[in-house]
């Protein structure tokens, strides 16, 4: 169970990402899950580890927390006695740990990398959007106003750069991405269109000409890459290893990684003796905190080893370790640490572990007693005749929570609260693991890491509340099951729904703390998360933003292409304005300036630009919608005043729909349905941000039946009973989704199908339980 569970917690991010970008780009089925498969083996080698600890700590918790291990001492049954079982356990934990790192997880990696790289290199036809310019082909912007199921384009805007000094404009009521997979030859056709081709250092030349049908071949190397991905350390086997290791020496460069990592494929199978020990001597005691407790002590042991371990690297890295040596660190001092608390568990077996904290204060010793006369005396004679006068109020009848409901929320809120911790600790582990090589690279530093941690918590948070809520109702309601005490509330007259009310309660606080967190919280932070995310992995920190995104469409229609925009100066260096006709689909005027710069505000909304240095055309037909062009207008000019939208618009990033709240988002699709843009997408992210926060209600409510129907079988299975409803829910909603965004389904629908599906679920479990 731990196992399902902690490899759930580290693969539930990269599948989510994976499956949502795979069934956007039309993957087969088939395909998704041979790309999910391979994410198994880089999974299992972190988690079986951390499943044997925590099996052993749920395994001998239950034993002592039953009594049984006082039994197992007054029948002679020692401490070392208990080790074998626990040391065969460990040993076929080792051999598949070892069989993970050292066979599995190279083949796994680099199949993975390779399998998503070429279905979504090789997804070109559904990466093209409406109102979304696409420049993927080399030196080429394509735009189209629709797309039909079929696949073709209805209002098409080619732009082609190919040689230099030379943009060709290709204006098409009609178009098609043709691919021949067997051939690998690409070609785009256009129908019904004209061509316009002007140059920039001879601006009064002219080119142009119509089509009734265009034909032109596209890169095939963007649709069919060559997908030789380059072995990173961790997609190589050990031989591979050595002979990077020998060739970064005679290039004389280092080979500290590579000893590393050869290293860390065997002492990561070691953990698991280490990691049992620990467990058994941690384990054992005659304490009666359970599996909730040995589900905290382990995840802190988790934290310390991994801890302990990329500290090492980082030191190997840095030159101040021996590679061969830091990997092997950790399980040292862990071991010894392991065998120190064993030996001290064999003497003291009957005494738990206790951490003594200092006191900072001390009760007050008790005042003498009053005695003789003065204990007799009246009260005003004591107080010195003063009189008190004392005023009843009366008693008000305010509602409040009664005793059992106290109760009951005590025990909730104890498993939230350890279920909460547990998830994010385990956050911050597969966080570390994941950034580890950009620390160690030298590519970021701890400081920019630990304000990332800080930033993307939130939003982790908004992930994590819900489960904890779920594990945390299933334990509780499993426990009351288990311990009979449902049973003696129903022969009190408290039916199940009273008893589970203040379960409900909180789960309807949780979803609004995640609608506020969504809303106050989640925009900014997330912003600044991906921003540090960037600096961390190397990445431009405007991947499409102001100072790299050249093609803008405007309010009314019109194409902007600039190759430059100063923010600060509101300046366009090499603007170009393609004015269509949104009726008849054609270009009805060019202008371009060399250098742009804003003149004043007319109004709230009126903006007068002044260009400079550039030339208009003006296109001229008969009227037909398919015409060539008759007449061609050409007026260069020194300076002219352009109308053109406010700065602000050409300043503002490609919005995300992570980093909005449901206002700005809800506006954001306002505008672009205005302008006729493809906003099934954002649609979809809209109603979402309304659909996820009642998942905390939901799954309370579903949860209530569950934990009756299973409670006896103890907490742990509600965890798993949890974790397992979690994923369920996880994969339908990224699955929904994914189907929205898609245009398979309506957008609303998709948001809310798995709400619909599990909230009518519960409410037959609450219907059909015996209360």
């Amino acid at each position: 169970m731990a196992l399902v569970g902690l490899t759930f917690v580290l693969m539930m991010p990269p599948i989510m990402q994976s499956l949502a970008a795979l069934i956007a780009k039309g993957v087969p089925w088939s395909g998704i899950l041979r790309v999910l498969v391979t994410l198994f083996p880089q999974a299992l080698s972190v988690t079986i580890p951390m499943a044997l600890l925590y099996g052993i700590l749920f395994g001998l918790g239950r034993i002592s927390s039953d009594r049984e291990f006082v039994a197992f001492q007054a029948c002679g049954v020692s401490v070392f006695r208990i080790m074998r079982p626990i040391a065969l356990l460990a040993v076929l934990a080792t051999g598949a740990t070892a069989y993970e790192t050292i066979a599995a997880l190279p083949d796994a990696n680099q199949t993975f990398r390779e399998l998503s790289f070429n279905f979504v290199a090789s997804g070109a036809e559904s990466d093209i959007k409406p109102r979304i310019f696409y420049q993927n082909f080399p030196n080429r912007v394509l735009y189209t106003r629709d797309i039909d199921r079929t696949g073709e384009w209805h209002e098409v805007f080619l732009a082609d750069s190919t040689t230099p000094d030379k943009t060709t404009v290709h204006v098409a009521s009609k178009g098609r991405l043709n691919i021949d997979r067997e051939k690998k030859a690409v070609t785009l056709s256009l129908e019904n269109g004209a061509r316009h081709t002007t140059y920039v250092n001879r601006p009064a030349v002219y080119e142009g000409s119509s089509f009734d049908r265009l034909v032109l071949d596209m890169d095939a190397q963007t649709v069919f890459p060559r997908a030789q991905i380059v072995k990173g350390d961790n997609e190589k086997t050990i031989f591979e290893l050595r002979e990077t290791a020998a060739r970064n020496v005679l290039n004389g460069g280092t080979n500290y990684s590579q000893l590393y990592t050869i290293q860390q494929k065997f002492s990561l199978p070691a953990a698991c003796l280490v990691l049992a020990l620990i467990g058994l001597a941690l384990g054992v005691s005659n304490s009666k905190e359970g599996k909730l407790a040995s589900f905290t002590l382990g995840t802190g042991v988790v934290f310390v080893y991994y801890v302990l371990l990329y500290s090492s690297r980082a030191a190997a890295l840095a030159g101040r370790v021996k590679p061969g040596l830091a990997p092997w660190l950790v399980n040292v001092v862990l071991g010894a640490a392991g065998v120190a608390l064993l030996l001290w568990r064999a003497g003291s077996a009957d005494q738990p572990i206790r951490l003594t904290l200092p006191a900072f204060w001390r009760r007050r010793e008790a005042r003498p007693e009053i005695s003789g006369p003065a204990a007799t005396a009246p009260a005003a004679v004591r107080r010195g005749q003063r009189v008190v006068v004392v005023i009843r109020v009366p008693h008000l009848n305010w509602p409040r929570p009664s005793l059992l409901d106290l109760y009951i929320a005590r025990q909730y809120l104890g498993v939230f609260a350890v279920s909460f911790l547990a998830l994010v600790g385990i956050f911050y582990i597969a966080t570390l693991i994941d950034l580890a090589d950009e620390l160690l690279g030298g590519v970021t530093s701890t400081g920019v890491m630990l304000r990332y941690f800080y930033f993307a918590t939130p939003q982790y948070v908004y992930y994590i509340i819900p489960m904890a809520a779920l594990v945390a109702t299933l334990v509780t309601i499993g426990l009351l099951t288990k311990n009979s005490e449902l049973i003696v509330m129903r022969a009190c007259g408290i039916s199940l729904y009273r008893s589970a009310l203040p379960l409900l309660i909180f789960g309807v606080v949780f979803s609004g703390v995640l609608f506020e967190l969504q809303e106050q919280v989640l925009a900014e932070w997330n912003r600044e998360a991906q921003r540090l995310n960037a600096i961390m992995r190397g990445y431009p920190i405007h991947m499409v933003g102001v100072l790299n995104r050249q093609w803008i469409v405007g309010k009314n229609g019109d194409i902007y292409r600039f190759q430059a925009f100063d923010p600060r100066r509101n300046q366009f260096t090499q603007l170009s304005v393609f004015h269509l006709n949104d009726a008849a689909w054609r270009l009805d005027r060019l202008t371009y300036a060399a250098d742009t710069v804003l003149a004043q505000q007319n109004g709230e909304d009126s903006f007068t630009w002044m260009a400079h240095n550039g030339w208009t055309r003006v296109f001229t037909t008969g009227g037909a919608r398919t015409s060539s062009t008759s007449a061609v207008k050409y007026e260069p000019f020194a300076s002219l005043q352009l109308s053109l939208e406010p700065p602000v618009y050409f300043k503002t990033d490609d919005p995300d729909a992570d980093r909005m709240t449901f206002g700005e988002l809800k506006g954001y699709i306002a505008e672009l349905q205005a302008s006729g843009y493809h906003v099934i997408p954002y649609k979809v992210a809209l109603q979402q941000k309304l659909a996820f926060p009642f998942v905390a209600i939901i799954m309370t409510l579903l949860a209530v039946p569950f934990a009756v129907t299973t409670g006896r079988s103890g907490a742990i299975y509600g965890i798993g009973v949890g974790l397992v409803l979690a994923i369920i829910y996880r994969t339908a909603l990224s699955l929904f989704g994914a189907l929205g965004s898609g245009g398979w389904i309506d957008p609303t629908l998709a948001a809310w199908a798995p709400n619909i599906l599990f909230g009518a679920a519960a409410v037959y479990l609450l219907l059909t339980v015996r209360t």
